[in-house]
């Protein structure tokens, strides 16, 4: 699978987590980013060798769930929809921010 089809399929499950299109993928800072939403981008790769060459690599991102109702049920059904590692929670500019780790 080449890594767009990969991201864009990725894109497409964090589109049907949120019931919308507000999707961003390193987004530029002009681009108007609509609520809720989930920004994310690749953070790492991490990689296991055998006999002196990569024998697997696995793209790690970073999401950033971003949505303005505090009791939004979002966290919960991102983390019963796919296997994300909870980072931490703050809130900016009367939004709150769910920021997870996930390998896919």
């Amino acid at each position: 699978m080449a890594a767009l089809d990969h991201r864009l399929e990725l894109d497409a499950i964090l589109r049907d987590i949120l019931g919308n299109n507000n999707t961003y993928f390193e987004p530029p800072t002009s681009v108007t980013m609509h609520y809720p939403c989930i920004r994310y981008r690749r953070s790492n790769i991490d990689s296991i060798y055998a006999d002196n060459k990569i024998y697997l690599k696995n793209k790690r991102y970073e999401l950033i769930l971003i949505y303005e109702d505090a009791d939004s049920d979002l966290p919960d059904k991102l983390m019963d929809t796919v296997t994300a590692t909870h980072d931490r929670h703050y809130v900016a500019d009367n939004l709150h921010h769910d920021v997870f780790s996930m390998y896919f």
